[in-house]
């Protein structure tokens, strides 16, 4: 069995008279310590297939698994846990509670799972040793992206998943940002998916999901990912 697993997902969304499959019987794996790039165009699915991953969003068909726990057969309170406990969120734009520090922001992530990282190791691991007593107005947005990276990691989980992680930056701040998320999936085994539109980030990847009008249009397996300080786009 994958560590990930996506068995003919569907999720329809009733607008009005009209009937919307975001995802269309959706099938792949990912297997744990990867990786993995789902990519695809704006409105193909990709959003929806991390929130129901991420358990933020039920499927309407299908089946969804992590680490063995069915995920698409959970109730309401269960999912609210395995949010809680199993998966780290990175989003395009930081959600930092701006009256917290640096600290504080990720303590608050460290404060409501079982098996914390302490804040201040993750906070020195994504290079902000220095900057841990600074409010998020007082950080660039590169070191906002970080303490984001640093809160979801100090909830140790098993699966992170980010969004557009570098929708926001710059470019050369985008490639460390990347470079962090690669970072951490090699050196703690830690198993990282990146939504995004840029093709270019598959380079990078374990393993790369191309998504198309809510299906899996193809999925590959990199032999030979490439360092992302090479990423170019």
């Amino acid at each position: 069995m994958a560590f990930v697993e996506f068995r003919d997902v569907c999720k329809l969304y009733q607008m009005g008279s009209v009937e919307v499959r975001a995802v269309d019987g959706m099938t792949f794996d990912i297997e744990r310590g990867e990786l993995c790039v789902i990519v695809g165009p704006s409105g193909a699915g990709k959003t929806t297939v991390l929130n129901m991953l991420g358990g933020m969003d039920s499927c309407t068909s299908g089946t969804i698994t992590l680490d063995g726990t069915a995920v698409s057969g959970l109730s309401e309170r269960e999912l609210t846990q395995y949010r809680r406990h199993q998966i780290g969120f990175v989003f395009q734009f930081y959600n930092l509670v701006q009256n917290l520090t640096a600290l504080e922001n990720v303590e608050l992530a460290s404060q409501i799972c079982r098996d914390p990282l302490p804040a201040t190791q993750v906070l020195s691991e994504v290079g902000l040793a220095n900057r841990m007593d600074n409010f998020p107005a007082q950080l660039s947005g590169g070191e906002q992206q970080r303490v984001a990276i640093a809160r979801a990691l100090a909830k140790n989980p098993k699966l992170l998943l980010c969004d557009e992680p570098t929708g926001a930056l710059d470019y050369r701040t985008g490639k460390q940002i990347l470079q962090l998320l690669q970072d951490t999936c090699r050196q703690q085994g830690r198993t990282v998916a990146i939504v995004t539109h840029n093709s270019a980030f598959t380079q990078m990847a374990d393993r790369v999901i191309r998504i198309r009008e809510g299906r899996a249009q193809s999925v590959e397996t990199n032999g030979h990912p490439l360092d992302a300080s090479g990423v170019e786009w």
